[in-house]
């Protein structure tokens, strides 16, 4: 492979990595943190190039962009991971057994973790912080519409990085080329994990095609269910905070899905979307209880593409049933086991909702739009996994470790 020589670097600079302490780790993340904001200028300029390359109208210049306020946050995020508790030495489980030997199981890195991203710049800062502070290296692939934005990061990384004498191989960018993908899924023995972080597609062809272990973080297709005992102002609220807060990320609704007994309650639910310009496709009931209140060239008939697509734009499906089951019908047939919600003032229905959605995360009168490891207290996060073996939901510093058992003895040998 042309990139062994990278990857072994790398593997070693882990070793040394998993010696460095905590306090340590932290105040690197808070160096960054700074540099972050000393240094947005020129994160932005570089920004810039890569916008100016992308058409404004694709549903990724929002996940693209990198503003001030942008970079304010990913600095904060950064600061946060560097308050919180190391996820390392972690002692869950200990027993001694009868012949005196003593086993305790405790959390380590898994050592070097590779990441690949499309055009989301910010993932280069939140990755870094995560698998520093949780004592792992990592191998990051950007793609080609962030390369300016992702090496003006790592830039700005491994000057921190060298300041305070760390081998700054824990955090290596690779080309943005489909040949560095190639050689990142097959390089066994180096990479310890590999996490996707995109669409459906690149999803899809990481898992297919890797031959190094995935945690697979999924796409997100999110649905809200409206119940008969919904409050209507909370409703129109939550709505619109899930498909308006911002179109562009895995958590943003995707499909309304609307008791029929709240139908005539349908243009107050939507009228804030109207606000925001979102385009509404509608199946048949739904079109007809807001034609006439909702702007009619954001009004169009769903077809059967509407469901089950995430739009990550201003567009968002409205689905009509008679029955909750209905609704869990849908859901289990569309929905991507992201997140799902339920807005009701039925606690029973709320339960069962909950208890019935294979989901990672499950709401009760609450948007989808909180799926998200800082707002779950978790500090940053490194994706959102969608599979049940191994890590679920918000993919923080518990998720970036493993587990070693160490066994402590006095001579105890095996009799059979």
């Amino acid at each position: 492979m042309v990139l062994t020589e990278t990857f072994t670097k790398v593997k070693s600079a882990s070793r040394k990595l998993a010696l460095l302490t905590d306090d340590k780790r932290n105040t690197i993340l808070m160096a960054v943190a700074d540099a972050i904001i000393a240094n947005s200028d020129t994160l932005l300029q570089a920004n810039a190039e890569d916008l100016a390359r992308m058409d404004s109208n694709s549903p990724l210049y929002d996940r693209l962009m990198l503003t001030e306020q942008r970079l304010m946050g990913i600095a904060d995020d950064m600061r946060h991971v560097a308050t919180l508790p190391s996820p390392l030495g972690m002692e869950t489980k200990h027993k001694t057994l009868d012949n005196g030997l003593r086993l305790k199981r405790v959390s380590v890195p898994f050592g070097v973790i590779g990441v690949i991203y499309e055009a989301r710049p910010n993932v280069t800062f939140d990755v870094f912080s995560l698998c520093l502070k949780s004592g792992n290296a990592c191998i990051l692939k950007g793609g080609k519409d962030a390369d300016s934005s992702c090496r003006a990061a790592i830039s700005l990384i491994h000057a921190v990085l060298e300041e305070h004498g760390v081998d700054t191989a824990v955090a290596t960018l690779l080309p943005a080329t489909h040949e560095a993908t190639a050689e990142m899924l097959n390089a066994v023995g180096f990479i310890d994990v590999c996490i996707p972080r995109g669409g459906r597609k690149l999803i899809d062809f990481v898992r297919n095609t890797a031959k190094v272990p995935v945690i697979e973080t999924g796409a997100g297709v999110v649905n809200t269910y409206l119940d008969k005992d919904a409050d209507i102002a909370m409703a129109a609220r939550i709505v619109e905070n899930g498909k308006t807060r911002r179109c562009s990320v895995c958590n943003a609704l995707d499909c309304l899905i609307v008791h029929a007994d709240r139908l005539p309650d349908l243009p107050a639910v939507c009228s804030p979307l109207a606000r925001h310009e979102v385009m509404v496709y509608a199946d048949p009931r739904a079109y007809q209880a807001l034609a006439g209140s909702y702007p009619s060239e954001l009004l169009q008939p769903a077809t059967d593409d509407s469901f089950g697509t995430e739009f990550m734009a201003m567009k968002i499906a409205i689905r009509t049933v008679d029955t909750i089951d209905e609704a869990l019908d849908h859901i289990q047939l569309y929905g991507s086991g992201h997140s799902e919600a339920i807005i009701t003032s039925d606690e029973t229905a709320a339960h069962l909702f909950q208890q019935s959605v294979d989901a990672a995360c499950v709401y009760w009168n609450a948007p989808t739009s909180f799926t998200d490891g800082a707002q779950f207290g978790l500090g940053a996060e490194i994706g959102i996994s969608t599979q049940k073996l191994g890590p679920r939901g918000p993919m923080a510093l518990e998720e970036m470790t493993t587990y070693k058992w160490i066994i402590e003895g006095e001579g105890q040998v095996r009799d059979r």
